[in-house]
């Protein structure tokens, strides 16, 4: 199941940008999901509906690229037929869903697997009531613990997300993206975390930092999440420069495409110009060739030479605002 965590097609009809529902499922994160018992019947039916699921996200996403690019030409549907055709499709997928339920009523599996699917097309809240019939099903799942804390953390009810997780974890403490989606929640709900465990605004970006690190241990070359946390260092003040520029210092060994890389050198650049090393900052921004990093690396120039010229004058803010790793949303799991 593709994990796309924000309501795939809820965004396309929301903005009519069919680009935006492609970029969400190429930021989709999650967990390969196995058939719990191969000789039951309704769990081989069940990954069958899951896999037509995949196929359908997969051509649903290969119809908004190729009308983009047909749309570049002057050609191509128009938002409404294109939106058209992406209901149908996902309505064979929801009646698939529908009838294995209407004879499986009792499958947490199913449950999950149909929950996940209607937050990939932006039905929240019939989601959530499958991830809770799941959890009421198979409490010791820790998969619908995930989904609801991850539901928790978008609508509200902030501290029920930190206790969904942390059951979700205790029920199996070697998933990354269960500590990943955690760290993510308790990072940007940073007063509802300060006052539920009872500890500074300090701790919890400790808190935050050390789940971040506990997802890395069991994923070490997932590119996204350690940038992840790297870019989480941008919103703690003061700055932790030396364990920032770690954080990016290990992206950059596994980093897996030149373009990555260089994103990496940018980062590198904005903490080495924050601690003073201009020469190292600017070593790091001559090796930056691409042309999506220019006016960036512009940017960053100026104010480079700004503080090398040690002037009083107003530069640009670049030192303490993360614009090229942006993060992933917390994913559900089926």
């Amino acid at each position: 199941m593709n994990d796309l965590t924000i309501g795939l097609l809820g965004v396309l009809l929301a903005t009519n940008q069919p680009l935006a529902v492609s970029n969400l499922i190429q930021q989709s994160t999650g967990v390969s999901v196995a058939v719990v018992d191969t000789a039951d019947p309704a769990e081989q039916e069940l990954r069958k509906l899951m896999i037509a699921d995949d196929a359908a996200q997969a051509e649903v996403d290969k119809w908004i690229q190729d009308n983009n690019s047909f749309a570049a030409n002057g050609a191509g549907e128009s938002n409404a037929e294109l939106n058209k055709r992406i209901l149908a499709r996902f309505d064979s997928v929801r009646k698939g869903y529908e009838d294995f339920l209407k004879r499986y009523p009792n499958s947490a599996h199913g449950h999950l697997a149909y929950g996940s699917f209607l937050n990939d097309i932006g039905d929240e809240d019939a989601s959530v009531e499958q991830n809770e019939t799941a959890r009421q099903l198979d409490p010791k799942n820790p998969a619908a613990w995930n989904n609801l804390a991850n539901y928790y953390g978008e609508h509200g009810t902030i501290t029920n997300a930190f206790i969904y997780y942390a059951k979700a974890i205790e029920l199996n403490p070697n998933e990354p993206v269960y500590y990943q989606n955690f760290a993510t929640t308790v990072y940007l709900y940073r007063k509802d975390a300060r006052e539920f465990y009872g500890i500074t605004e300090q701790q919890v970006f400790d808190k935050a930092l050390a789940l971040y690190q506990q997802a890395i241990k069991f994923a070490p070359d997932d590119f996204p999440l350690v940038t992840d946390y790297a870019d989480s260092y941008y919103g703690i003040k003061p700055l932790r420069t030396n364990d920032a520029l770690a954080a990016w210092t290990n992206a950059l060994q596994i980093a897996h495409t030149e373009a990555e890389r260089e994103g990496v050198y940018i980062h590198l650049a904005r903490f080495k110009m924050a601690a003073g090393r201009f020469a190292a900052a600017q070593a790091h921004l001559d090796a930056v060739t691409n042309s999506i990093y220019a006016v960036l690396k512009a940017r960053i120039e100026r104010e480079l030479t700004r503080r090398e010229r040690g002037t009083n004058e107003t530069g640009d803010d670049v030192s303490t605002n993360a614009v090229v790793a942006p993060g992933n949303p917390p994913a559900s799991i089926p």
